[in-house]
């Protein structure tokens, strides 16, 4: 049971509240796939909150009153809030927490005071019918989310199981996987797993032709790729050719050494100062789907190209705003790494930066002028922090030879704020 605290005569108590909000998911084969305890939820609830499908599915169970979810979705819950203490009812589709309903309704209300029934999953489902190990499968959710959030996870021998939002999404889908060189992957639309209506067709993502898709369907893939196909490999410092670029963005070696020092950790946010193509913000946001990540470029050529960019690597939630630092700073959220790149050298960047970051946040600057270094080893005797002077050489042709060609130095200081 949950509590909470009520002050008698000056002195806090605890007081339990018991479970008053169920939450009982439920299949396309309606009241007959739930158990005995989540049919008896829905019969004794005052309210059943549901969409149209789900409250259709479970009528005749349902003598409380029937509200269907408001159109566009309240996502503070903000009904069902107002009713705690009356026994009340969420219907989701199959496992509330997996993408699902419960995962928004436990923002608002503890977990104490909800007694859940999960039915099998959509992905559950769709492993069970192609006798796929679920533990091996990547589970993505597309439901009103860019589909360019698949691309990460394209390689080949993958397995993927993708809920889509209706029934034109898998057609856009399967021309993602052409485009990108992925058109001989398997790709089998399931619809309507668990119910009458339940269909299963399999074909080739080059070939997917399916009309009359039902709104409720996933897609599962195994990726083949062809000779061309743009596989993102999951190391750090990804190759400069991966990147739409005009010249001006951190090199990969450096940026696999600057990806390093600015060390990702779980649900972080990162400061990509001076993102010209955003490939230092890309590749932050590609090591963990928590990590966000905000490039602050003052050409609104090279934010737009970071735009691109960030579409093409599927992270189109890195955010690019255009504008020049420090001034840019404002209204931003603390972030918790920084990354000072084009531009660090002029007037008030590098304090706004420390001054921004949070207590034991991360800064990392790269200097290739003088003047930039210059901050650095300024910044290195008043602060601390650490120097490491990175110098890369590549191999190219001389006459008819090769011989060894430098890049250009890069001093880089990492600091931890205290």
């Amino acid at each position: 049971m949950a509590s909470e605290y009520a002050e008698i005569d000056g002195v806090s108590t605890e007081k339990a509240i018991a479970p008053w909000l169920s939450i009982v998911g439920i299949g396309e084969d309606g009241l007959e796939g739930l158990g005995r305890n989540a049919l008896g939820a829905i019969e004794t609830a005052d309210l059943v909150f549901g969409g149209k499908r789900h409250l259709a599915l479970a009528a005749d169970a349902i003598h409380g009153e029937a509200r269907p979810w408001p159109v566009p979705f309240d996502v503070e819950i903000a009904e069902v809030v107002a009713l705690r203490g009356r026994k009340v009812c969420v219907l989701a589709s199959g496992d509330p927490f997996f993408y699902g309903v419960g995962v928004t309704l436990l923002r608002h209300v503890a977990a104490e005071e909800v007694v859940s029934y999960p039915a099998p999953s959509a992905f559950s489902l769709a492993a069970s019918r192609l006798g796929w190990a679920l533990q091996d499968v990547d589970c993505v959710s597309l439901h009103g989310r860019s589909i360019d959030l698949i691309r990460p996870r394209l390689h080949p021998g993958a397995k993927l199981i993708v809920l889509t939002s209706d029934e034109k999404a898998p057609a856009p889908l399967a021309q993602l996987l052409c485009d990108a060189s992925f058109g001989p992957s398997n790709f089998t639309l399931l619809e309507t797993l668990g119910g009458p209506r339940e269909k299963v067709r399999h074909g080739k993502a080059a070939e997917f032709l399916a009309s009359h898709v039902d709104p409720l369907n996933v897609v599962a893939i195994e990726v083949v790729a062809d000779e061309t196909a743009r596989i993102l490999p999951y190391s750090q410092g990804l190759d400069d050719a991966l990147f739409e670029h005009d010249g001006q963005m951190t090199k990969r070696e450096i940026r696999a050494v600057t990806l390093s020092s600015l060390s990702p950790r779980h649900g972080e946010l990162l400061w990509d100062i001076g993102a010209g193509s955003g490939s230092i913000g890309i590749e932050w946001m590609l090591a963990h789907p928590s990590l966000r990540a905000i490039g602050i470029e003052q050409h609104p050529e090279r934010a737009e190209r970071a735009t691109r960019n960030a579409q093409a690597f599927g992270v189109p939630g890195l955010e690019v705003m255009i504008g020049p630092a420090p001034q840019a700073f404002e209204g931003l959220p603390a972030p918790d790494a920084i990354f000072i790149g084009g531009g660090g050298s002029e007037h008030g960047v590098l304090d706004g930066a420390i001054e921004a970051l949070k207590p034991g946040g991360r800064l990392v600057a790269n200097a290739v002028t003088l003047e930039m270094e210059a901050m650095l080893l300024g910044a290195k005797a008043r602060l601390g922090g650490s120097l490491i002077r990175l110098e890369v050489a590549r191999a190219s042709p001389v006459g008819s030879m090769q011989g060894w060609r430098a890049a250009m130095p890069v001093t880089q200081w990492a600091w931890v704020k205290p």
